[in-house]
């Protein structure tokens, strides 16, 4: 994995905490930042996940769909 080197700025408060939190966690402060990037990201992905299926609510219109899928899946058996 590539890995990059970046500047941020925060303020004091924040690096009092992130400085804590790293100690109690006993992890780096660059690594905690890479962790609660991680996090973002992901929460982002699952909410857009969610939004998807939100969006596609109710838009299967040929009845029960399990019933469609074992009828489909029925078809792949050439027993």
């Amino acid at each position: 994995m590539a890995t990059t080197r970046t500047i941020i700025t925060i303020s004091e408060k924040e690096k009092h905490r992130l400085k804590a939190f790293s100690k109690s966690h006993g992890i780096s402060m660059s690594a905690a930042i890479r962790q609660g990037i991680t996090r973002l990201i992901t929460a982002d992905e699952k909410n857009s996940y969610q939004q998807i299926i939100r969006d596609s609510r109710g838009i299967w219109k040929k009845g029960d769909g399990l019933n469609y899928q074992k009828k489909i899946r029925a078809e792949w058996d050439t027993r």
